[in-house]
């Protein structure tokens, strides 16, 4: 089963950019297909490939900020060739 998978990382302290950087940097060398907006990064992939690379990585995120948010939406397909049709 193919998902597709929303993350933002907020870090709640000043110096925000480090630790998102790192988590983006990590995702993308996971081998997984990975896709960077300002305002999220989506990773594409099998279920069971992606959620292992996330359990690892936010888990890395998270310990690396003394506060933080972590956001995600999982949708059950690859919607990484999604184009809008309007």
């Amino acid at each position: 089963m193919n998902i597709s998978v929303e993350l933002t990382l907020t870090p709640l302290h000043d110096n925000f950019e480090p630790p998102i950087i790192n988590f983006i940097k990590n995702l993308r060398d996971s081998g997984l297909k990975v896709l960077e907006n300002p305002l999220s990064t989506q990773v594409y992939g099998d279920y069971d490939t992606v959620m292992n690379v996330l359990q690892v990585e936010m888990k890395t995120a998270l310990e690396s900020v003394d506060k933080g948010l972590l956001y995600i939406k999982i949708v059950k397909s690859d919607r990484s060739d999604y184009e809008p049709h309007f």
